[in-house]
């Protein structure tokens, strides 16, 4: 296993360890404290954290709480932005049953010495949208072009082997680029300063972009490499309490497809919930980034949520082969079970 995987591994279960006495994990405990309907029966409580601070990414569960889906299936959930160790650890040490993460970070929850109780239980977007953006001006109009340019860099070894693998396959040398290390919260702030491409997550970030007046360039990886195109993001659940809850794990996931699915019909309106929900959010940002990401939603899949178990598998295989991870088994850390409600 390569030692950025166990770092961050032995981190992950290091923080389960410390937040283990708060476990829900093993059971609903919550139901004994639960909230109540107007007809007296026990709603359950349901924690989901997300994995930054709230955009388009998250619309669905806002519309599901805004609109009573949640109540409608008996649950009670509270939304919580996530600690410093991540929204994944929460997951694992049972503070929360759900969250969002996406199936490139999951590398080392899956590869971990200690088994770790988290699962993808459902794809937010059916297709990876996140692409390298730059500047028009900077002349980056394929992988290639990369050379001698600055790339700001999260400093991950798969990151980086995918950088390398997009400029190789357009006959470009990875050795030229420069790569910056820096963590670029703004991009289009960054891309007007010394940054010549950067990540992004089109969605947010590119229509940010736009929307500063940059007129700009992307690479899509799904474009270039087909394994690219993972799982990004993806909903997260605790297993073992998912094993024991199968019922409430189905009723949340029901509901909150329902707010994906209002969302991928009714962008407009969705916005606007999102932003009564959050009203901090720039709502310009928010209605234009809604209108791109509602296509996106349930795209091509027969439904909200589910993950195709080739396009999962060809990312690890991609992965294993590359020296990047240990083989990770076709279909393993995912499941779809808890998307089996009728279809509407």
């Amino acid at each position: 296993m390569k030692r950025f995987e166990k770092l961050i591994g032995k981190a992950i279960a290091t923080g389960i360890a410390a937040l283990s006495v708060f476990s829900i994990a093993a059971c609903d405990t919550a139901n004994n404290n639960a909230n109540t309907t107007a007809n007296s029966e026990p709603k359950k409580d349901i924690t989901f954290v997300l994995d930054w601070t709230p955009n388009t990414n998250h619309t669905g569960l806002y519309v599901a709480l805004n609109k009573g889906y949640y109540e409608e299936a008996g649950l009670n959930v509270s939304i919580v932005q996530p600690p410093e160790d991540g929204a994944t650890t929460m997951v694992a040490s049972g503070q929360a049953q759900f969250g969002v993460d996406f199936q490139d970070y999951l590398v080392p929850v899956f590869t971990s010495e200690e088994k770790i109780p988290v699962e993808v239980c459902a794809a937010i977007l059916q297709h990876n949208t996140s692409a390298i953006i730059s500047l028009k001006e900077d002349g980056i109009e394929s992988p290639k072009d990369l050379e001698g340019k600055n790339y700001a860099t999260w400093d991950l070894p798969i990151e980086k082997a995918m950088i390398q693998n997009i400029m190789e396959a357009d006959g470009g040398d990875y050795s030229k680029l420069n790569l910056i290390p820096e963590y670029v919260e703004n991009e289009a702030a960054a891309l007007q300063q010394d940054i010549d491409a950067v990540w992004v997550y089109y969605a947010w970030g590119g229509i940010a972009c736009k929307q500063a007046g940059l007129d700009t360039n992307l690479i899509f990886f799904n474009d270039i490499t087909p394994e690219f195109d993972y799982y990004s993001p993806v909903i997260i659940v605790n297993s073992d309490w998912a094993n024991a809850n199968k019922e409430t794990a189905i009723a949340f996931l029901e509901a909150t497809g329902r707010g994906y699915e209002f969302a991928a019909s009714h962008p407009d309106e969705a916005a606007d919930i999102l932003c009564a929900e959050v009203p901090e959010l720039d709502k310009t940002l928010v209605k234009e980034s809604q209108e791109w990401i509602s296509k996106e939603y349930i795209s091509d899949a027969r439904r909200w949520g589910e993950i195709d178990q080739k396009r999962w598998d060809a990312f690890f295989k991609w992965l294993s082969d590359n020296g990047l991870a240990d083989e990770i088994p076709e279909g393993y850390g995912f499941t779809n079970e808890y998307l089996e409600w009728p279809e509407r």
